[in-house]
């Protein structure tokens, strides 16, 4: 049996459970009453070897991958092989991680956290911009325009709690053909970043080759989160802040915003997109008799 033989580890997970949406009464402009559905939200309080770490406003949705996440996101953790078990308990909202030897000077690593434009959970633990300078992303990725549109069109189509309820994110993962792999929401889009990044994890998925959507704003935080998973297309339906734009630029991101239907705005990375001007020439208008 050789290596690629061999069965991926995988840490023991718990299969947590818990309702997406929540029915609640409202009235109408007009004074009609209806019931309609609003997306849960619930606090998940992370524990690391018995120690409190921090707690995350969730949906709940993937709260073991979002766990993952958050710990290699914020690099808390190098190597999934480091995890024992994660274990949610939604009974008393907490998840309890056990490690193989502990997070190395915890104290000080939590002790900085730099407050973010994230909505959600939207506080990361300082030294992630440290880390920029030695991220380089793939130089040969390319994608094209038709992926890019099929893309937008997929998550468009796609079937979702935003559709049902709202006020949430979407999160998506994608190959470089427009291939859907995941998608999350959750109240927070940081909080959706992260889950992708702990199924990506757990899979053992390489990012050089995949491209990343969100419902969100492009902020430097998930410019970043993108960059650590090797990622180098990141897409938006919204736009991107300053901050975003000049972290995109140092890893040499490709950064696409305000992407709806045909339209989108290529911010960073431009030698990566291969232009496909055809498919934006209009049909001929046909002559009338």
């Amino acid at each position: 049996m050789n290596q690629q033989d061999l069965p991926r580890y995988r840490p023991l997970l718990s299969d947590a459970r818990a309702h997406l949406t929540h029915e609640v009464s409202a009235l109408d402009e007009r004074g009609r009453a209806s019931t309609i559905s609003i997306p849960a939200e619930r606090p998940l309080t992370v524990y690391v070897d018995k120690r409190e770490l921090v707690t995350l406003m969730t949906l709940g949705g993937a709260p073991e991958a979002l766990t993952l996440g958050y710990l290699r996101n914020q690099r808390l953790v190098r190597s999934i092989e480091d995890v024992v078990s994660v274990q949610v308990d939604w009974s008393v909202d907490a998840v309890a991680v056990v490690t193989r030897s502990g997070i190395a000077d915890v104290e000080e690593r939590t002790a900085k956290k730099v407050v973010t434009t994230g909505c959600g959970q939207g506080s990361v633990f300082g030294g992630l911009m440290d880390e920029v300078e030695t991220i380089s992303l793939d130089d040969s990725a390319r994608l094209t325009q038709s992926v890019v549109y099929r893309i937008v069109d997929t998550i468009r189509t796609q079937q979702s709690i935003y559709k049902q309820a709202g006020s949430v994110h979407g999160c998506a993962l994608f190959s470089n053909t427009g291939e859907l792999l995941y998608f999350v929401e959750d109240v927070g889009r940081h909080n959706a970043v992260d889950a992708i990044a702990g199924l990506m994890w757990l899979e053992g998925m390489r990012g050089e080759d995949k491209v990343f959507y969100t419902t969100g704003r492009l902020t430097s935080e998930m410019v970043i989160k993108g960059a650590q998973m090797g990622i180098p297309f990141l897409l938006s339906r919204s736009g991107t802040t300053q901050m975003g734009h000049m972290v995109a630029e140092k890893v040499g991101m490709s950064l696409l915003a305000r992407c709806t239907g045909k339209h989108f705005l290529l911010l960073a990375g431009q030698e990566r997109l291969v232009f496909e001007p055809e498919l934006l020439e209009l049909p001929p208008v046909p002559r009338s008799a």
